[in-house]
């Protein structure tokens, strides 16, 4: 995808080392030392399971046996916690007035 500007290995694809020296060295001149390639696996993780992906989907995405391991980069807050659950309870109590109102079609929440 990036190819060296290096006199050793120009025009070559960069290594995964090289990357991580590059990204480094950027994230440092923006005052952000906790950055790393790293940091955007966690987040793209943290990102599918906002996205409603399940966890077994993205355990082998990441290439993950276990996900135990998943577990550990994704990071959802404690809005994201709060927007599931009002929808979850939105459905609930869209099916209960259904159910009382005697409205055919309503499914229970799933």
């Amino acid at each position: 995808m990036f190819l060296s500007e290096s006199r050793r290995n120009h025009a070559e694809p960069l290594t995964l080392w090289t990357w991580s020296k590059v990204v480094r060295r950027i994230a440092l001149a923006a005052n952000l030392p906790r950055f790393s390639t790293h940091t955007t696996r966690h987040r793209c993780l943290t990102d599918l399971a906002r996205m409603g992906w399940e966890l077994h989907a993205i355990a082998t995405l990441a290439g993950h046996r276990s996900t135990h391991s998943t577990l550990q980069y994704i990071h959802l807050s404690g809005r994201d916690l709060s927007v599931k659950l009002n929808s979850c309870m939105a459905q609930i109590h869209a099916w209960r007035i259904g159910m009382l109102t005697g409205r055919a079609g309503q499914d229970a929440p799933a």
